[in-house]
């Protein structure tokens, strides 16, 4: 019996992605404007090994993203794009990216001495170039597949067994994902010396968006990548949600039990990582599906989901450049130099009694304010791509 082909004529766009993209895209500002020292533990990252909410945001945002990339792949094609067009679109959207990750790092000052190079959009666009080239030239899901393994498997080779350089063979010589000697801090020490996101105080130590664990990133998106085309197979819409559910499953256990050996880490975004961060991925896009497109609940509380969703990049790019903006806004407030982010923290949320509130409410504010202009685009039917 031979399994069920994809569908290869145009599909609509489907609603539960971009619910599940405006969810992520939503706690990842959330998270990044997290009120300071007083927020709760889940919203903020684990501080070397482990896992906490704030954790899934990224991974999420990248699986989804490689799930979207046969949908938007299939759609040109059946439009008539060529696959020659759709690798140099390809590039041009990658290289975008990457700039725009840039332009994020170094807002407003762009200091050349120490400016940071690697970044989150910066790993979007390899993460997108890699799935997207390799989807344009075989759509097979046993090559995918096997791209998986050899990346997450290659990923845990390299860093359990490959001399670091100066330290010595991890487990042996140094700890094994030692914080400070690893070859993924060791390679990009070589590479970008002092331009490195833990530059100061830990003195050019290391990056969370490094250029050896792009590798497994990688792996998270050829996890959605997979999930796109299953997705996309003929199928009913119950099995198809009965598949999300049970990869969601396997894909958590199996990433905890490789945890044993290779420990979750979101720094090194190791293969663990990978599965796990996919799995609970797998298990939003199966409520979401659920709920958007077995049962048919569209209205209502997907609005503000679709709104954040429809403009990821921009709400992103956004909310990562009004800080900026408003910590160089100054004043003198009382007698006392300050600047607005300053000023509502300490005159506004500092009224609410619990700093885990406080923090809070001023995350979920900030959340807020970044609605404002993706709305303005929504209610213009105006939606950036790069």
């Amino acid at each position: 019996m031979t399994s069920p082909a994809p569908v290869r004529e145009p599909a609509p766009r489907l609603l539960f992605l971009d619910v599940v993209r405006g969810i992520t895209i939503a706690f990842m500002i959330a998270v990044n404007n997290n009120g300071g020292s007083g927020s709760w533990g889940f919203m903020n990252h684990a501080d070397w090994n482990g896992l906490t909410a704030t954790d899934l945001v990224f991974p999420s945002f990248v699986f989804v993203m490689g799930a979207s990339v046969v949908f938007a792949i299939e759609g040109r094609l059946a439009r008539g794009a060529t696959r020659a067009e759709l690798v140099w679109k390809t590039i041009q959207r990658a290289a975008i990216l990457c700039l725009l990750g840039i332009v994020v790092n170094s807002f407003p000052f762009f200091e050349l001495d120490h400016m940071r190079f690697y970044g989150v959009l910066q790993r979007i666009a390899v993460c997108y170039l890699a799935v997207s080239l390799l989807y344009l030239w075989n759509r097979r899901v046993s090559v995918i597949a096997i791209t998986l393994v050899v990346v997450l498997v290659g990923y845990w080779v390299l860093l359990r067994w490959v001399p670091v350089p100066g330290a010595g063979v991890p487990g042996r010589d140094v700890p094994f994902m030692d914080m400070r000697q690893n070859l993924v801090s060791w390679l990009d020490r070589q590479l970008f010396p002092y331009h490195l996101y833990r530059d100061l105080p830990d003195h050019n130590v290391r990056d969370p968006e490094g250029l050896l664990s792009d590798l497994p990133a990688i792996g998270t998106a050829l996890m959605g990548l997979l999930t796109g085309i299953w997705l996309r197979m003929r199928r009913s819409v119950p099995a198809r949600t009965r598949g999300l559910a049970a990869a969601a499953v396997g894909s958590l256990a199996l990433g905890h039990l490789w945890a044993i050996w290779f420990p979750l880490n979101k720094n090194l975004w190791t293969s663990s990582y990978v599965l796990v961060a996919g799995g609970y991925a797998l298990a939003l896009m199966t409520l979401a599906y659920w709920a958007v497109e077995q049962k048919g609940w569209r209205t209502g509380w997907t609005w503000i989901w679709l709104v954040f969703g429809s403009n990821a990049i921009a709400a992103y790019m956004f909310s990562e450049l009004l800080p900026g903006v408003l910590q160089n806004i100054h004043f003198t407030s009382a007698g006392k130099r300050t600047d607005v982010i300053t000023y509502a923290l300490e005159h506004v949320f500092a009224h609410v009694p619990d700093p885990g509130w406080a923090a809070f409410a001023y995350s979920v504010s900030f959340t807020a304010v970044c609605f404002v202009p993706v709305w303005l685009l929504y209610r213009r039917r105006v939606f950036l791509k790069v």
